[in-house]
């Protein structure tokens, strides 16, 4: 899953981007309002961590923003105020979830995923398609008693076709999935981690290639 943290302090920002690099999450910084739009605007990200302290434009009016002009990508605000009148107005505004500085990684992390299932309508870590038990938490895939040993990126593809199970996932979303700005992948790259997953998977799911737009878990055979 993509993420884009919003912090103008490059040493705390830098910190939570490999704390979720860490996890498996594919995680990008940046340090305005403005840019932050521009990325929003420009790749298909899962979720948004932005501090209220920005400069210029506060995180509050970029979330307002936001939502007014439709975008629905989940919002954990993350910051050093801890009154509760910024965390209702936070909320009111359009954003999902709220941190204060400091705060334990772990629940952050939790924090991130719970925001992620809830924004594709999954309700708990542990899901079953057909004869796959999958513990998204523990990156764990179960078919018939036996666990799948899939690498980090074979996962992010995976999850990320899971949590849209029955709808067309873009290559560019998967993309977006196994690679922040530092890495420069191609969609040839999703292509071999499909490949790699389908073999792995063998007849208990079946990743359906739609020709020239992406990939999906057809619900008709899982």
């Amino acid at each position: 899953m993509r993420v884009l943290i919003v912090e103008d302090d490059p040493l705390l920002g830098d910190a939570v981007r490999l704390a979720l690099g860490n996890a498996g999450f594919a995680a990008d910084l940046v340090g305005t309002a403005e840019a932050a739009r521009s990325a929003l605007q420009a790749e298909p990200f899962d979720l948004a961590i932005v501090d209220i302290g920005l400069p210029r434009e506060n995180g509050l009016r970029l979330v307002q923003g936001l939502r007014g002009r439709g975008k629905t990508i989940p919002v954990l605000m993350l910051t050093a105020r801890d009154g509760l009148s910024d965390r209702v107005t936070a909320l009111d505004l359009g954003a999902d979830d709220y941190m204060t500085k400091p705060f334990e990684v772990p629940e952050l992390v939790a924090r991130c995923r719970a925001l992620i299932r809830r924004a594709h309508a999954v309700a708990s870590s542990r899901v079953t398609l057909g004869e796959l038990e999958i513990d998204i938490v523990h990156k764990r895939v179960v078919v018939e008693g036996r666990a799948l040993d899939l690498t980090q990126r074979e996962w992010a593809i995976f999850e990320c076709l899971v949590l849209n199970a029955g709808r067309l996932v873009s290559k560019d979303k998967l993309l977006a999935s196994i690679s922040d700005w530092s890495e420069e992948l191609t969609a040839n790259a999703v292509e071999q981690y499909v490949s790699r997953l389908r073999g792995k998977l063998g007849a208990a799911a079946q990743i359906r290639a739609i020709r020239g737009m992406g990939y999906r878990f057809d619900e008709r055979t899982i």
